[in-house]
C-alpha cells in the first residue's frame, strides 16, 4: 500500500511540474513573438508596413507613413498637442468630423 500512495505522490508531482515547464514554455514564446514582432515593425507603420517618415508639428515630434497617410504620435504626443493651442487646431480637427458627417446625413 505504501508503495502505492508514493507513486501517487510522485506522480501528482510530475504533474506539477509537467504544467508549470509548459506555462514556462508559452510564456517565453509569447515573449519572443513580441520581441521579434517589434523588432521588424521599428520604423514602420502599423497600419500598412511601409517605412515611416519623422515629422515635426508645432515642435512635437510625429511620424508620417507616406504609404496611407497615417500619422503616428508617441505616447504623450497628443496631450502635449491639445495643451499648446487647444481651441485653434484642436477643436477645428475634431469639428472637421463633425461637419463632414452633418454634409454627409443631408
Amino acid at each position: 500500500m505504501k508503495d502505492s500512495w508514493e507513486e501517487r505522490k510522485k506522480a501528482l508531482e510530475n504533474e506539477y511540474f509537467h504544467k508549470k515547464e509548459r506555462e514556462l514554455i508559452e510564456k517565453m514564446k509569447h515573449e519572443t513573438e513580441e520581441r521579434l514582432v517589434r523588432e521588424y515593425c521599428k520604423g514602420r507603420c502599423p497600419k500598412c508596413g511601409d517605412q515611416i517618415e519623422p515629422m515635426t508639428f508645432r515642435e512635437v515630434p510625429l511620424d508620417c507613413c507616406p504609404g496611407c497617410g497615417g500619422i503616428w504620435l508617441g505616447p504623450k504626443d497628443l496631450k502635449v498637442l491639445a495643451e499648446k493651442d487647444h481651441r485653434t487646431w484642436f477643436d477645428l480637427w475634431f469639428r472637421q468630423g463633425e461637419e463632414s458627417v452633418a454634409q454627409g446625413e443631408n
